[in-house]
């Protein structure tokens, strides 16, 4: 399985979606670690196993056993924090937020590939999941680190353009008689 594969199955009305995922993936201002780590944590939190699996054989071309598993963390970790920053934000009282979050994210301080890059990831991860909080948190992280808008808004144009690859798909699976 592969890009090419996602894109294969896309069906006609979703023909935007697979020029989008062909763009996203082939002309990419990003370093190819950032680039498929991205696609690889974004893949892993839409839940979709056909995008997980074509993702993935893909992205273990590109990326190093190190960055494989960052990605794989950038999703894990955001699964959690982005339920929790997105709901104590949505309660609307804010102390909450002066709370202490109690909850283990050491793999934030040693993702084990360059802090940037992981951070980009849990950005992205972040879009697919909704989480405000957690999206400005790391922008801002990224944008101190010298990254540029353009970059930023580039991980986060893959973010969106896995997301809905992985929603058709799995409609498509839905709406197909067993």
């Amino acid at each position: 399985m592969s890009i090419d594969s996602l894109k294969n199955a896309l069906p006609s009305y979703a023909k935007d979606i697979k020029l989008n995922l062909g763009s996203v993936t082939g002309t990419s201002q990003l370093s190819e670690q950032q680039l498929w780590g991205t696609v690889l944590a974004t893949a892993l939190s839409t839940k979709s196993a056909q995008v997980i699996a074509a993702v993935s054989a893909e992205a273990g071309d590109y990326l190093s056993a190190e960055a494989f598993e960052a990605a794989k963390a950038a999703a894990a970790i955001m699964a959690m924090n982005n339920v929790y920053y997105r709901s104590t934000h949505l309660i609307g009282d804010e102390t909450y937020s002066t709370l202490p979050a109690k909850l283990r994210m050491s793999v934030i301080a040693k993702p084990g590939v360059e802090k940037v890059d992981f951070e980009l990831w849990c950005l992205a991860v972040s879009a697919v999941n909704g989480c405000g909080r957690c999206l400005e948190s790391h922008e801002k992280v990224l944008r101190e680190a010298g990254m540029s808008r353009e970059l930023v808004q580039e991980a986060l144009r893959i973010a969106a353009v896995v997301n809905a690859t992985a929603a058709v798909l799995e409609a498509e699976k839905a709406l197909t008689p067993a």
